[in-house]
């Protein structure tokens, strides 16, 4: 009886409780290839390359030559920025569309909106995404400080195709690139050093006036223009 007692209490405090009859998500075999395509691509090629390179040679000497060229990858600056680069475009594409499921930014049966491709910017990632029937743009934008926290970035941004309404882009900016990242400190002059200027400068001007009283005043004089 106390069991089902703290069971409908649980069930009455619980703000999820009313989520079955808003909706499932949808989930087909190509949905999954499609949002998983480059996770599948990966170990596909990993798995082909390693394949070859043991019947190649030997499986030790794959294992060694895949952990090499790893290795020269994350070494070599290019290669290092673009794997990050394109490791946050995973991050943000699989973020995106967890934000419109716990938002319910999906239609009535289900379906999310879907992310057709990303690419990395100089800022950060430029994504677009395919709304179905049920969603638009302007729900996107209500939800800009969803996409930016969900992210981890420092803004969003969400704009509509001029010509398919249907098609938006979404900037997310992680960086400023404007922001300078080496602030130079302002160098004070020590007083003594400004007092040894003044110093020098006065005995500058000094002996440059007894210079010019010692030159005879006739040959000073300018000649008078015709």
């Amino acid at each position: 009886m106390s069991s089902t007692r703290t069971r409908n209490r649980k069930d009455r405090n619980n703000p999820y409780m009313f989520d079955p009859f808003f909706g499932e998500i949808h989930r087909s075999a190509i949905g999954v290839l499609w949002r998983w395509r480059t996770e599948f691509g990966i170990v596909a090629t990993l798995a082909a390359g390693g394949y070859g390179l043991a019947r190649a040679i030997t499986l030790v000497g794959a294992v060694m030559a895949m952990t090499v060229a790893g290795i020269a990858l994350a070494v070599i600056p290019y290669s290092r920025r673009l794997l990050i680069t394109r490791f946050w475009c995973l991050v943000t594409r699989h973020r995106i569309q967890r934000m419109c499921w716990e938002t319910r930014l999906h239609t009535r049966s289900g379906r999310l909106p879907l992310v057709l491709w990303i690419r990395p910017t100089e800022v950060g990632e430029h994504a677009f995404v395919w709304c179905r029937a049920g969603t638009s743009s302007e729900d996107f934008e209500a939800h800009t400080d969803d996409i930016r926290a969900a992210c981890y970035a420092r803004d969003a941004r969400v704009a509509r195709d001029k010509k398919h309404s249907q098609l938006i882009t979404i900037d997310v900016i992680r960086r400023d690139t404007l922001n300078a990242t080496r602030h130079v400190k302002p160098h004070i002059v020590p007083s003594a050093v400004l007092e040894r200027t003044e110093v020098v400068t006065s005995r500058g001007r000094h002996l440059v006036s007894r210079f010019t009283n010692s030159i005879p005043r006739w040959f000073r004089r300018t000649p008078a223009s015709n």
